[in-house]
């Protein structure tokens, strides 16, 4: 008897097994990926309605490896609150949605962080016109902020133990949220500082508006996946690799093809010259080959939608590689 339960046992996971996000992408032959959509540098359309961003560069390299076509993706935007159930449910195969990643979102739960691909902090802006320039300042105002989000949960947190009063103002959506701020209906908004900044610049009134100094939080952001489905969360961590890799070796969307000739055991390894990888994660040997071509390595995409080539002008700070001074640092592909 034990022995017939061990067979029914091994039998039932393979069902789970074949149903990988993977398999179903490839198939589908187009990725489904949750985004943001009001988030100038991470994911937002322009004005000609094409997505653009950091985090739509993902998804794109992403189908890229997948399915050897970065244009192959269909992006769905999803609020705050909705984002993470979206994803359970299947509504979607990945969510870049500029994600804390935190314990308890990735345990006891449906979904898994698969990487970090930016590193921020929260923080808050104000208008000049306030005279302050320090969190402290804003007790017993009201701050606007997204239903849905860590940014609730460390303001009420930092404010709380400093036994200051704050007055929070939510909304489902950020777009509603900095509606409100500039209206006036609140006295400050917060939310990551990189995403503060880029509102702040995309409203055109900058010069009217003060970072504060205060940084509340650590806010490591990231793709999610769904839980038990190993495959695909290998494909989603070692795609953001394969970016980091590319900037490090210097192999940028112009000059991969060259690199094909390259006498380096690491360049020839990334690039499927060196079989393995490829058929370790289920791919194509060309997959990481495909991403730089398609899309650029990491530094080539954030310097495109939050660097010097955006309008937003940001620095790399810790964002740089490791070995510029950054957190930034590839796994070894081999």
């Amino acid at each position: 008897m034990a022995g017939a339960a061990t067979i029914l046992m091994a039998a039932g996971a393979l069902p789970a097994a074949a149903q990988s996000t993977l398999d179903t992408v490839k198939k589908r032959g187009e990725l489904i990926c949750g985004a943001n959509g009001s988030a100038p540098g991470f994911s937002a359309r322009n004005a000609a309605g094409e997505w653009s961003g950091l985090d739509v560069d993902f998804c794109r390299a992403v189908a890229a490896a997948v399915l050897g076509d970065a244009t192959k993706v269909k992006f769905v935007p999803l609020t705050a609150e909705n984002r993470f159930a979206a994803l359970e449910k299947g509504d979607v195969d990945l969510l870049a949605r500029n994600s804390t990643i935190s314990l308890q979102r990735s345990t006891n739960s449906k979904i898994r962080y698969a990487t970090v691909n930016y590193y921020d902090g929260q923080g808050f802006v104000a208008h000049k016109m306030m005279n302050i320039t320090r969190a402290s300042g804003l007790v017993d105002k009201t701050v606007c902020v997204t239903k849905g989000t860590t940014h609730e949960y460390n303001m009420a947190a930092w404010f709380g133990l400093r036994g200051y009063r704050v007055y929070s103002l939510a909304f489902d959506k950020s777009e509603d949220m900095y509606a409100a701020f500039f209206a006036g209906r609140c006295q400050a908004v917060t939310q990551d500082a990189t995403a503060l900044a880029a509102a702040v610049v995309a409203s055109g009134k900058a010069a009217e508006y003060l970072m504060l100094q205060d940084i509340i939080s650590k806010e490591p952001l990231g793709p999610y996946v769904r839980d038990n489905d190993s495959r695909w969360l290998d494909v989603v961590r070692w795609t953001q690799n394969a970016l980091l890799e590319a900037e490090e070796r210097e192999i940028t969307a112009n000059n991969v093809t060259g690199k094909l000739e390259a006498q380096d055991i690491n360049v020839r390894t990334l690039l499927g010259v060196n079989p393995g990888n490829g058929k370790a994660l289920g791919l194509d040997e060309k997959w990481a080959f495909n991403i730089i071509k398609q899309v650029g390595n990491y530094g080539e995409s954030f310097e495109r939608n939050l660097g010097k080539d955006s309008p937003l002008q940001f620095g790399r700070g810790i964002n740089a590689l490791w070995t510029k001074g950054g957190a930034m640092y590839a796994l070894p592909l081999r």
